[in-house]
C-alpha cells in the first residue's frame, strides 16, 4: 500500500517568491497560513462583466462551490506547469483576489469580517468549460445546497475546477501590506496577450459579505481560501501557452501550460 502524501511543511518554500515589501518574518508567517488551508471557496459571477460574457444572470446572492487543496499549484522559481487533464484539450482561464483566512470563525457578523483575514494572494481559477457546462446543464448540485456544516459536500463543480493544478497560486500577502483590497487592479496575459484587467472594486459582494454570507452556511478554519471572482475576459489556454498575471504593484506570477502526463505516482 502506497504511503500517504506528506502534509504541507509549515516552513517557507524557498522558491515562493515573496512580495518586495514583505520582510522575511512576515512572509514566513504568511507561507505557514496558507500551508494550513482546508478548503477553497469559489464565488462564481461576482463581477457583472464576467456573468453577461458567459451569458449567466447577475446573481442576488453569491454563487459558492469548493475546491479541493490538492488543486493548489505555488507559483516559484521551480513552479510545475498547469496540466490540462486529457482528452480536454484546452481550459478557462480566471485570475481572482484570494483572500486567506486567519482564525476560525462561524455566524462572523459582517461588521467584523475583516478581523478574519490573515492576507491575500493573486490565485487562478482554472476551469474546464465545457465539463462545467455539461454539469450545469444536467442540473447537478452546487455547493449551496450540499455544503453546509453537518452535510456531507461533493459539488458537481468540482469536476471542472478541482483537477490537480487548477487552483495556481502566488505567495500570500498580508492584510498589512494592502491598503485597500477594494480598489486593486488584476491583469493575466496569455503568451503576451492582454486577456483580462479589472479592479476588485468591480466586485458585487465585497469581502466582508462575502466572509459573513460564507460563514453562516459552513464554519471558516485558519487558512482557507476565498477566491473572489474573476473579472471578464476570461478565455481558452492551450499546451504550450504561457500565463502571466498580477495585481498591479503587488505581486505577479508564471506558469507554463501543458498537458497532463497519466502515468501513476504514490
Amino acid at each position: 500500500m502506497a504511503s500517504p502524501p506528506p502534509l504541507p511543511s509549515s516552513t517557507v518554500d524557498a522558491s515562493v517568491p515573496i512580495p518586495p515589501t514583505l520582510s522575511a518574518m512576515a512572509a514566513a508567517a504568511a507561507q505557514r497560513l496558507l500551508a494550513a488551508s482546508t478548503k477553497i471557496i469559489g464565488v462564481g459571477r461576482n463581477y457583472v462583466a464576467h456573468a453577461k460574457e458567459l451569458g449567466n444572470p447577475v446573481p442576488k446572492e453569491p454563487v459558492l462551490f469548493l475546491k479541493p487543496t490538492s488543486s493548489f499549484l505555488h507559483a516559484g522559481a521551480s513552479t510545475a506547469p498547469i496540466e490540462i487533464p486529457q482528452p480536454l484539450e484546452s481550459l478557462h482561464h480566471e485570475v481572482e483576489l484570494a483572500v486567506v483566512i486567519s482564525r476560525r470563525g462561524r455566524d462572523v457578523p459582517e461588521a467584523s469580517a475583516m478581523d478574519f483575514v490573515g492576507g491575500y494572494a493573486l490565485a487562478l481559477d482554472m476551469t474546464a468549460r465545457d465539463l462545467q457546462s455539461a454539469a450545469k446543464s444536467a442540473g447537478l448540485p452546487w455547493t449551496l445546497a450540499k455544503g453546509q456544516d453537518t452535510f456531507t459536500p461533493i459539488s458537481a463543480v468540482t469536476l471542472a475546477k478541482g483537477y490537480d493544478t487548477f487552483t495556481p497560486i502566488s505567495a500570500l500577502i498580508p492584510k498589512s501590506a494592502v491598503t485597500n483590497p477594494d480598489d486593486l487592479e488584476l491583469w493575466l496575459k496569455v503568451d503576451d496577450e492582454l486577456r483580462q484587467k479589472g479592479s476588485t472594486n468591480d466586485m458585487l459582494f465585497k469581502i466582508p459579505f462575502l466572509i459573513s454570507y460564507i460563514s453562516s452556511i459552513m464554519t471558516l478554519m485558519e487558512g482557507d481560501v476565498i477566491l473572489t471572482g474573476t473579472p471578464e475576459g476570461v478565455g481558452p489556454v492551450r499546451a504550450g501557452q504561457k500565463i502571466k498575471a498580477g495585481i498591479t504593484d503587488l505581486i505577479d506570477v508564471e506558469f507554463d501550460v501543458q498537458m497532463r502526463n497519466r502515468s501513476f505516482s504514490a
